[in-house]
């Protein structure tokens, strides 16, 4: 077979996968960008050019504020706690205890659940007076407090059942990057009289970059695309304290029907993911050892 021909197979295999990824990643954000530059379509008026007028509305538009901020502290409160968390689980349940499978399990267990369940989980923990969280408080003398109806502090407890739900599914990757580390490491630090933060920090989290490096990608996706716990915990109140960019969005195109002033706020949504990717490529890819 001729090199030609080798480049016509190469090629074909890859139609499949080339036409599904312009069909539903490429022309989706393609096609946000223009209609971002219409006004949205009414019963008795065709969508206008706008030109920039959706991106301009953004600068005085004090919800969408509210809800970059929010989604800013809401990605540094998820982010950061449940990559450490996962890295704690992995490395605990990576040694020899008994019962060390279903200890495992029980680290998985949260990822596997519907969001929608998880959520109706929690509403029921966050319950004023009858929820497991008041009853702690009520046992403790203290007295019930309504953690989703608390500007200071539904944004928080939004935070806790993300990183409940998504620490044991970043947990399988560090699990699985731990075990393809040569246990000679370990004991060749152990006859240089190595500790164990010594050597988890010199050692360990060196080699676990890659694994970080993946796993942070998809921490920032996550923590910039919430939206369906949102919906059944607080509907992004009281007064937009919980309100994340990807609710918004939603709020926007099918609550009020203003599909183009929501691409917009999608088009935004894309390129602050796109510049944080950049920044974390730029940040970790040189610091990242590859095995």
């Amino acid at each position: 077979m001729t090199g030609r021909h080798h480049a016509v197979v190469g090629w074909l295999l890859l139609l499949p996968a080339a036409v599904l990824l312009a069909a539903f990643t490429h022309y989706p954000a393609v096609a946000t960008v223009w209609h971002s530059l219409w006004s949205t379509p009414k019963a008795n008026r065709p969508a206008r050019w706008a030109g920039l007028e959706n991106y301009r509305a953004l600068g005085d538009d004090p919800v969408f504020w509210t809800s970059l901020v929010n989604n800013a502290w809401y990605a540094l409160g998820t982010i950061v706690p449940s990559i450490a968390l996962a890295i704690g689980m992995a490395l605990w349940v990576d040694r020899k205890l008994v019962g060390r499978g279903l200890l495992r399990l029980a680290f998985f267990t949260p990822t596997v659940l519907p969001m929608i369940a998880v959520a109706n989980i929690w509403l029921f923990f966050y319950t004023p007076d009858y929820g497991l969280l008041d009853q702690l408080r009520g046992n403790l003398g203290l007295a019930a407090h309504n953690w989703l109806g608390s500007r200071e502090t539904v944004l928080g407890a939004v935070m806790a059942v993300a990183v409940w739900k998504e620490a044991g599914f970043f947990m399988i990757f560090y699990l699985a990057a731990l075990q393809q580390q040569s246990p000679e490491l370990r004991e060749a630090a152990a006859l240089e009289g190595c500790s164990r933060w010594q050597f988890f920090w010199r050692v360990t989290f060196p080699l676990l970059m890659p694994t970080t490096l993946f796993v942070l990608v998809n921490a920032v996706i996550n923590a910039f695309r919430l939206v369906d716990h949102i919906v059944v915990m607080t509907r992004g109140g009281p007064d937009n304290a919980s309100s994340l960019l990807l609710f918004y969005i939603y709020e926007t195109g099918f609550r009020y029907w203003d599909a183009s002033y929501a691409a917009a706020l999608t088009v935004v949504l894309l390129a602050i993911l796109a510049l944080l990717a950049l920044v974390q490529f730029g940040l970790l890819e040189r610091r990242t050892h590859y095995q």
